[in-house]
């Protein structure tokens, strides 16, 4: 059974030989990414992206903030040139991929919808717009879901076995707008997309930080396969146990709550305790990784190799 197979009998509850794992190196990896080229969602450092956001950086992560936003005027948006998702020149790297040389499970990034939003419409004004102007909002989504439903077809096309959708919905212990809201105006443009997906063979991944126990259960219903979770304490692992069996998850170690304190016995506890609640081994339902900037939320690299080795344990014993 290859990395492939694994994740998926995981995603699919299917009883893999061991747990699935998205670690760096020298540890296991069962997961490659393939994508486009340039990607008109790059999220920068510092510069001005495709659609005109202004991003800066004033402390020591990866990624920026946008500092100014695109859309001042809503028509003069609407009818501004969008970036071309169709540009050959995106897809060179795509086309030319050989999926029968990794035995990988391999997953793309397509748009994001609601973060890509409030990029070019900054955050407050977004949230206004949900009561003021629902509707170009949606006219906006439609521009983006466009974008994601060509890109679905070329990534599965290509060999993709995932679609990733990153989109950080909540707040610590709320979610950022209200789930009303959420379902009118956010929830069929991702249902959409979810069964495009599917129809043509490929996993649904989401990333999204903060609190979103309100919306996991529409995520559930539309097709959602896999939440990707860096945080889970706000939430509390017994609430998202509740879904145990009904999706998988795709965590590291509690990255705000757990790794920052840098304690290796309770990162090795906590590691055990996530997929004891959250996984329905040995069936499946979850998958290992660490997070990406870990220097940004101060994780020290032993705490990170702690985690990782913990993992491996984990996966041997699944």
């Amino acid at each position: 059974m290859n990395s492939r197979e694994i994740v998926i009998r995981a995603i699919e509850f299917k009883n893999p030989r061991r747990m699935p794992l998205n670690l760096p190196e020298p540890f296991t990896n069962d997961i490659i990414h393939l994508g486009m080229s340039p990607n008109p969602d790059k999220r920068y450092s510092k510069g001005i992206d495709e659609w005109g956001c202004v991003w800066d950086n004033i402390g020591v992560c990866k990624l920026g903030e946008v500092s100014d936003f695109p859309i001042k005027n809503w028509e003069e948006f609407h009818n501004s040139e969008k970036p071309d998702i169709t540009d050959p020149k995106r897809w060179v790297n795509t086309d030319a991929f050989d999926k029968s040389t990794t035995d990988k499970f391999i997953i793309s990034s397509i748009m994001s919808l609601y973060e890509r939003s409030h990029f070019l419409r900054g955050l407050e004004n977004l949230w206004v717009d949900l009561y003021e102007n629902p509707d170009d909002i949606k006219k906006l989504l439609r521009v983006l879901t466009d974008m994601n439903l060509y890109a679905i077809e070329k990534f599965a096309k290509a060999g993709s076995d995932g679609i990733m959708f990153c989109d950080d919905w909540g707040l610590q212990s709320t979610l950022m707008i209200s789930p009303n809201h959420w379902r009118e105006i956010f929830k069929p443009f991702y249902e959409e997309e979810f069964k495009l997906a599917h129809k043509l063979g490929v996993k649904v991944f989401m990333h999204s930080c903060g609190y979103i126990l309100d919306i996991l259960p529409d995520l559930i219903e539309i097709g959602l396969d896999v939440a990707q979770l860096d945080q889970q304490v706000n939430m509390g692992l017994d609430e998202l146990g509740k879904y145990k069996g009904k999706i998988s998850f795709w965590c590291p170690v509690d990255i705000q709550d757990v790794m920052p304190k840098n304690d290796l016995k309770e990162i090795r506890t906590y590691a055990h305790t996530m997929v004891e609640k959250l996984a329905d081994a040995p069936r499946g339902g979850f998958i290992a990784m660490t997070y990406g900037d870990p220097d940004a939320v101060g994780h020290k690299i032993e705490s990170v190799k702690e985690m990782c080795k913990e993992f491996e344990i984990i996966s041997k014993s699944w």
